[in-house]
């Protein structure tokens, strides 16, 4: 009888653990970003206003074969504030790409002479910027790379800087956040 009962409860608050942390998977990026979903929380969202945020990448996986997490993370915002029931045209996201992550940009043939594997960005990137997301490589960072246009996705824009983009960005009213 009393296996029984704490087999009952270990079922029981699994479910309960299980239903408050629940993977959701994105509405605007598909194969990228999933999301948990967050059962009554203290802070809620605002859905009736417009996100604008501008992300600061410049660090890179440590594996050249592994998706760098820090450019999956604007896929995660637009994920998890769509499942939240905000429209696309509510979120404007922008990032910008330097220091070590400049090679999370090149084009899978510049990726693959270099590293010897495709590129793991590339899907993700055309599917971040088909729902509107700039990405933004450093233009300084791709000169002392000596990365040629030619060698960057095509999806990718160019600034002078990085940091010039982050201050045209935030004086547009876009949120700054590094990773």
């Amino acid at each position: 009888m009393k296996k029984h009962f704490f087999l009952v409860l270990f079922t029981l608050l699994s479910s309960i653990a299980t239903s408050q942390n629940s993977q959701v998977n994105g509405k605007i990026i598909k194969n990228f970003g999933q999301t948990f979903s967050v059962e009554n929380p203290e802070i809620k969202t605002d859905t009736s206003t417009d996100l604008k945020v501008i992300f600061d990448v410049s660090n890179t996986s440590s594996k050249n074969n592994v998706i760098n997490k820090n450019i999956v993370t604007a896929a995660r915002f637009l994920n998890m504030h769509a499942n939240e029931g905000m429209n696309l045209e509510q979120l404007k996201v922008a990032i910008t790409i330097h220091g070590a992550a400049w090679k999370d940009v090149l084009t899978d043939g510049a990726y693959k002479t270099k590293f010897g594997v495709v590129n793991p960005n590339t899907k993700l990137i055309k599917e971040l910027t088909e729902a509107g997301v700039d990405v933004i490589i450093c233009g300084q960072t791709a000169s002392f790379r000596k990365v040629d246009k030619s060698l960057v996705n095509p999806n990718v824009k160019y600034a002078l800087s990085a940091m010039t983009a982050l201050l045209q960005y935030q004086n547009n009213g876009y949120k700054f956040i590094k990773f």
